[in-house]
């Protein structure tokens, strides 16, 4: 599974031309939460800030399976979800 963002092309320059809350969860707010979890806006920020082509997913899932936080430590997430109801609506959500 890939993401509807990691399908987007990554630009230094790229930025987000909105912003909402998640209201719902989906497999793409489960990812954005462990993005914003580990210090980034999203995958986007992630790919740009790390300079990397790909981030480490799990194959049964396709969730976040590792980050690194901009301090150089690394935040590991299990297979299964990890965003709690409780926590969807802090989830923010960016259009590009």
């Amino acid at each position: 599974k890939k993401s509807e963002v990691s399908e987007v092309v990554t630009k230094a320059d790229m930025k987000p031309k909105s912003m909402h809350r998640a209201k719902i969860w989906s497999d793409d707010v489960e990812n954005l939460y462990r993005f914003q979890q580990a210090g980034y806006r999203d995958e986007v920020e992630y790919k740009q800030v790390k300079q990397v082509d790909e981030v480490e997913c799990w194959p049964e899932t396709g969730f976040v399976k590792k980050l690194q936080r901009r301090d150089n430590t690394f935040y590991y997430y299990n297979r299964q979800r990890e965003c709690e109801d409780k926590d969807v609506r802090k989830v923010k959500v960016y259009v590009y």
